[in-house]
């Protein structure tokens, strides 16, 4: 099993970051897909979750500002992110949980935004 994270970088305060997850030895349609995320010194947190269904769930922290989508024919998970703030920056994992409980982590994006 392969997730692997695209998109991450430096932007501005303000500015927008698309990252993409693309999932390989996975049945990508039957697995909720996920991005957490974590900064330094702190523990890995949730940023948003799109189920198998397409029902999505979102931290407060960025609701109103991230996106979280799915493309089942290209096995991919996006995270659509606006109005970048200093406090998001983190390492962005990508993670796929199946129907059984299976739980599958990507390697990681780092985003930096700079003030």
């Amino acid at each position: 099993v392969q997730l692997q994270a695209f998109g991450g970088g430096l932007v501005q305060a303000g500015g927008s970051l698309r990252l993409s997850c693309v999932a390989s030895g996975i049945t990508f349609r039957t697995h909720d897909m996920g991005w957490y995320r974590q900064a330094p010194g702190k523990q890995r947190e949730l940023v948003a979750v799109v189920s198998r269904g397409g029902s999505t769930n979102y931290a407060d922290s960025v609701k109103g500002r991230f996106t979280i989508s799915r493309d089942n024919a290209k096995n991919t998970v996006y995270l659509q992110m606006s109005s970048l703030k200093p406090g998001d920056t983190a390492v962005y994992y990508c993670n796929a949980v199946a129907i059984f409980g299976a739980n599958y982590w990507g390697q990681g994006t780092q985003v930096t935004v700079s003030s």
